[in-house]
């Protein structure tokens, strides 16, 4: 990140840069570890969480995007019970029938609903910390040293983790991860 972001973090007179920075980026992030409705709400969380804390912020312990997309993670294990609660529910159920679908979307909708309840399900099956670390690389498109900065852990710590979800994975869905 530019030096100017990291100048933000401390005046809270420019701060609003940083939020228009990356704010879209932590809400998606949010959404699709959460619902969407939530993603906004602890998006804006986030960045409150941020500000008040913006007198911490070390940049020498990584860029500002991990540093948020940290906060955002620990804002979401707040709500880990419902957010695996979701993922067995859609590995029992899959996504609503869309009524008004024809032929063609009701076979677009049956492959799709085996592939989210087997994506659920296999997510559901990783322990917390896999399941944060494949996130973030996945859906943040974090590299190593960003999860590292953003779950406070060491570099080698996410290798193993994401080596041991995508073994867990690929016996589960299948296929290659």
């Amino acid at each position: 990140m530019t030096m100017s972001l990291d100048g933000a973090v401390a005046d809270p007179e420019r701060f609003s840069a940083l939020f228009d920075a990356h704010y879209e980026e932590i809400r998606n992030y949010i959404g699709r570890r959460l619902d969407l409705d939530v993603a906004e709400d602890l998006a804006a969380e986030t960045f409150l969480i941020a500000f008040r804390r913006r007198d911490g912020f070390d940049a020498a312990k990584g860029g500002i995007r991990p540093w948020l997309y940290g906060i955002a993670t620990k804002l979401i294990g707040r709500h880990r019970r419902a957010e695996l609660r979701r993922y067995r529910a859609l590995a029992r159920s899959g996504p609503p029938p869309d009524e008004d679908a024809h032929d063609q979307r009701v076979v677009d909708r049956v492959a799709a609903r085996v592939t989210v309840q087997q994506l659920s399900a296999a997510l559901a099956g990783l322990s917390r910390g896999e399941r944060d670390v494949v996130l973030l690389v996945a859906y943040g498109e974090l590299t190593y040293d960003e999860v590292a900065a953003a779950l406070g852990i060491a570099y080698g710590t996410v290798a193993s983790r994401l080596s041991r979800a995508r073994t867990k994975l690929r016996d589960t869905l299948g296929v290659e991860v």
